[in-house]
């Protein structure tokens, strides 16, 4: 690999052929940076329907392997946009307005989970619809707070919560 050749960014991508030992069709995450060098990192799991991905990954071994990954949507909660249905066998349909968790199988394949409320509040299943990846542009990304790492605190409780 050399310096001068243009990586994608960091993200999740499907491989389109092999990379760096990874066969096409495969769900990854890319690492446009760091030591040894730029790689692809499989799932190992995956943990409230999104994919946690290895901390051993595989470089790339040629120049231009990176050119093999296709950039997938980001895994997150989405809001339908406009009705659509799961596939052409319109098995599931999505209404507008409709919160969506969107996540990814080992194949990259798109799924919708939908949320619902509990009486211990928002609650995700683990069992979601399989669409296909074009409708996804019928969904519309929302932005939310990510927690940030519990950390050990001498601090009195009632402190706490002003933070």
């Amino acid at each position: 690999m050399t310096q001068a050749q243009a990586l994608p960014p960091c993200g999740i991508y499907k491989t389109t052929d092999e990379v760096a030992g990874v066969p096409a069709g495969r769900l990854v995450f890319f690492h446009n940076h760091g030591d040894p060098g730029p790689g692809v990192y499989l799932p190992e799991g995956w943990d409230t329907n999104r994919a946690q991905f290895s901390e051993r990954g595989s470089t790339l071994e040629v120049q231009g392997q990176a050119a093999a990954l296709a950039p997938l949507k980001a895994e997150g909660l989405y809001r339908v946009r406009e009705t659509f249905h799961c596939c052409d066998q319109h098995c599931r349909s999505f209404a507008p307005g409709l919160l969506v968790q969107l996540g990814y199988d080992g194949g990259a394949t798109p799924i919708l989970f939908v949320p619902e409320w509990t009486k211990g509040g928002l609650s995700f299943p683990e069992m979601g619809q399989k669409v296909d990846e074009g409708r996804l542009a019928l969904l519309d990304p929302l932005t939310v707070a990510t927690a940030a790492p519990a950390e050990a605190s001498t601090k009195p409780m009632a402190e706490g919560f002003l933070h």
